[in-house]
C-alpha cells in the first residue's frame, strides 16, 4: 500500500482548480493534464479500453472475476475548488505525527488541534499537508487515488472475487459540471459510489438540494461631481441587499446538521450594475422556493426605497438530495455499511452537508452513494490527509466489490 503516497503526491501537485467563469469544458488545461495521466496510468495498468473524452472524463473498465455479478461505477473528480488557490501545491509529508497542532510554514497558518479533533486519533500516522499557501487537493485528488489503487490491486492479485468495475473520473464537479456529458448509459452499471468524502468508513446516501441565485443589481451611474439626486450606486444596493438577509439564522457560519442555509460567495460590478452569487442548501427540496421568495421580496424592498433601482433575481437548479432515488436501488448503503464493517471498520452513515457528482448520476438514474476517501479541512490551505485512512479506504471499496459479488 506504499504506492497510494506518491500517487497522491503526483497528483496534488498539478494544477487542476476549475473556474466557474470559463466557457470550456473542462474550465481549465491542468484538468486534462490529469485525466491524461490517469489514462494513461490505466492502460500502464493493463486496462486496454481505457480512454479519455473530448470533455476530460477518464473511462476504464476492470473485467469482472465473477460470472454474472453486478457492475459497479467508482467515481472520483480532478478538479479543485475555485474558492482557493491551486497552483503551486507544495504538499507537506508529516511522517509519524506526533499531535497536537501543526504549524504551516507559509503566513503564519496552524492546523488546530482543537479545530480538527480527528487528529486526536491519529497520532503516529502519517499525514500530508499545504505549506499553507494554497488548498492541498485532497478533495477529491485522495479519492483518485484511492481508486487508481484499487485498480492497481485487482490488475495485480485476479483472485479477488469481483464483478465488472467502471472506473470513471470527472472534470469540474466543483463548479457543479461534472456530469454535464456523463450518462449513465455510458457506464451501463447498475450501482455507483463516489470517493468524495471526509475521513474514514463513513457513508452517505443522501445530500442536500441545491440551488444558485444569482441577484443582478442595476442602478444609475453618473459622474460623481454631478451625482446628487441622480446616481444609484448598485455598490451600495448590493451591501444593503446583503445586510438583510439572515446572519443569525440560514448562513453557514451559524447552521449545522440538517439546517440549510444562503450562502454568498461572490459579488462582481460596479456603479451601474452588481451581481451577487448566492448558493441555496436545503436537504428538503421544497425549502429552496422559500429561500428564493425571501431573497425576491429583499430585492423587491431595495426597489421601493430606491426609485431607479432594479434587483433581478434568477434561480438555477443545480441538484437534488440523492436520498430520493436511492429506492432505485436499496441495496446501495446497506453493502457500503457492511464493507465498512468487513474492512473491520466501524460504519458512519451521514448525510453530506453539500454535493457530489453522485448527486446528479442518482438524479439522472444511478444511484451513487458516497464513501470516505481521507480529506479533510476541504477547499481550505488548512487542508490535510492522512495515509492509512487512504489505505483504509482501499480496503473498503475491495471488501464492498466483493460484497456486489456476494462473496
Amino acid at each position: 500500500m506504499s504506492t497510494i503516497l506518491d500517487r497522491f503526491l503526483r497528483y496534488v501537485r498539478i494544477d487542476t482548480q476549475a473556474d466557474e467563469t470559463s466557457a470550456t469544458c473542462p474550465s481549465t488545461p491542468g484538468q486534462l493534464d490529469l485525466s491524461r495521466l490517469l489514462r494513461d496510468e490505466l492502460l500502464a495498468l493493463g486496462y486496454a479500453d481505457a480512454r479519455l473524452t473530448e470533455f476530460g472524463i477518464v473511462h476504464a473498465t476492470i473485467p469482472g472475476t465473477v460470472p454474472g455479478a453486478p457492475t459497479v461505477a467508482l467515481n472520483s473528480h480532478v478538479d479543485t475548488s475555485p474558492e482557493f488557490s491551486g497552483k503551486g501545491v507544495n504538499p507537506q509529508v508529516v511522517r509519524n505525527y506526533p499531535g497536537g497542532d501543526l504549524p504551516l510554514t507559509h503566513g503564519g497558518l496552524v492546523i488546530r488541534a482543537s479545530e480538527s479533533p480527528e487528529l486526536a486519533g491519529l497520532v503516529g500516522k502519517t499525514l500530508v499537508t499545504t505549506d499553507g499557501s494554497t488548498l492541498l487537493g485532497g478533495d477529491d485528488k485522495a479519492g483518485v487515488a484511492v481508486i487508481m489503487e484499487v485498480a492497481r490491486l485487482l490488475s495485480e492479485d485476479t483472485t479477488i472475487p469481483h464483478g465488472p468495475v467502471k472506473v470513471v473520473f470527472t472534470c469540474d464537479e466543483e463548479i457543479g459540471k461534472g456530469t454535464l456529458h456523463l450518462d449513465p448509459a455510458d457506464l451501463q452499471a447498475d450501482v455507483g459510489y463516489t470517493l468524495d468524502g471526509a475521513g474514514v468508513g463513513e457513508v452517505e446516501g443522501e445530500t442536500f438540494s441545491a440551488d444558485k441565485a444569482t441577484v443582478t443589481v442595476t442602478g444609475v451611474n453618473i459622474h460623481p461631481a454631478l451625482a446628487k439626486g441622480k446616481m444609484v450606486n448598485a455598490v451600495r444596493l448590493a451591501g444593503k441587499f446583503l445586510g438583510r438577509l439572515p446572519q443569525r439564522e440560514r448562513s453557514p457560519e451559524t447552521t449545522d446538521g440538517r439546517e440549510g442555509f444562503l450562502h454568498p460567495y461572490r459579488i462582481d460590478g460596479g456603479v451601474p450594475t452588481t451581481t451577487l452569487h448566492i448558493l441555496l442548501r436545503d436537504f428538503d427540496t421544497p425549502k429552496l422556493a422559500e429561500y428564493a421568495e425571501l431573497l425576491r421580496g429583499v430585492g423587491r424592498q431595495i426597489e421601493a426605497e430606491h426609485p431607479g433601482a432594479k434587483v433581478e433575481v434568477a434561480i438555477t437548479e443545480q441538484y437534488r438530495n440523492m436520498r430520493d432515488g436511492m429506492e432505485r436501488q436499496p441495496d446501495a448503503v446497506p453493502f457500503a455499511l457492511a464493507a465498512v464493517r468487513r474492512a473491520g471498520l466501524t460504519p458512519q452513515q451521514k448525510s453530506i452537508r453539500g454535493g457530489t457528482d453522485g448527486a446528479l448520476l442518482t438524479a439522472k438514474g444511478l444511484p451513487t452513494p458516497n464513501l470516505s476517501c481521507g480529506e479533510h479541512n476541504f477547499h481550505s490551505p488548512l487542508e490535510w490527509v492522512c495515509v492509512e485512512e487512504m489505505e483504509a479506504n482501499v480496503r473498503v471499496v475491495v471488501e464492498l466489490l466483493k460484497v456486489w459479488a456476494g462473496r
